[in-house]
């Protein structure tokens, strides 16, 4: 990976905080921007080609991937609040365009200045302590999804962040590293399973000290919010950005 540090970033916001979440957008840009770092929006942005992919329809993939090279053509560094998504950019880019002496560098290039959220935050810029505080105490739990942990290796920089906002405890929900069951059209195809996985996650964090539970990825919100609601349960599924948004609001920046 590239150092990221005085670049500018280029945020790819991704389809789902587009359309559903943009407030978790808007968190992003408000704490890179809280810390000094200029952020550009291409506006040609589209889908990684995440779905397509994972069909197994790689021309389709391939064809959005394009676009998103297109879009992102020229950024120094790019930062996506899903690690789902910069797992596609990273790790299947480069195999999508193998052997493209066009694409192919294009792709490679991409992989090499992509970066998820919390992993940009403490990895590459070497900051954990944002300087947060909650207005009230607060059990915060986790739900490591499916590619932030097991493709990009991540949930110690999300601790890491978490653990030093005032008032906020970190509080493990049991299997917290087991899949919510959605995976994109896993959740279609598979809705028997998907349902019976969700539930398991409800149970884990119903059953845990958690007032909120944090993750990285607003597909996995979405379904986990959706049990959760469906379960009559007060407690909430919430992106990483957007509880260390809040943490910042009335609180100084750093000068």
């Amino acid at each position: 990976m590239s150092p990221p540090k005085g670049k500018t970033v280029s945020l790819f916001v991704t389809c789902i905080v587009d359309m559903m979440y943009p407030q978790t957008g808007m968190s992003v840009v408000t704490i890179l921007e809280r810390l000094g770092v200029n952020v550009v929006f291409p506006m040609a942005q589209t889908c990684c080609g995440q779905p397509a992919f994972n069909s197994g329809n790689r021309r389709e993939a391939a064809r959005v991937a394009k676009q998103f090279l297109r879009a992102f053509d020229g950024a120094e560094v790019i930062v996506t609040p899903s690690g789902s998504c910069a797992a596609m950019v990273r790790h299947e880019f480069p195999s999508l365009f193998a052997g493209d002496t066009l694409w192919g560098p294009r792709a490679e290039r991409a992989a090499s200045i992509t970066w998820e959220f919390s992993e940009y935050l403490v990895d590459g810029l070497g900051i954990t302590d944002l300087g947060g505080r909650l207005n009230a105490p607060r059990k915060v739990g986790l739900h490591d999804s499916c590619h932030g942990l097991r493709v990009l290796k991540l949930g110690g920089q999300a601790r890491a962040l978490i653990g030093e906002v005032e008032n906020a405890e970190l509080s493990e929900v049991p299997d917290c590293d087991n899949c919510c069951g959605f995976g994109g059209l896993f959740a279609v195809k598979m809705a028997d399973v998907s349902g019976a996985m969700l539930q398991d996650k409800v149970k884990s964090i119903t059953g845990s000290e958690a007032d909120v539970v944090v993750t990285g990825d607003a597909s996995c919100m979405t379904q986990i919010n959706g049990g959760l609601a469906r379960s009559g349960s007060a407690v909430r599924c919430v992106h990483l950005a957007d509880l260390l948004a809040e943490s910042l609001e009335g609180q100084e920046a750093p000068k």
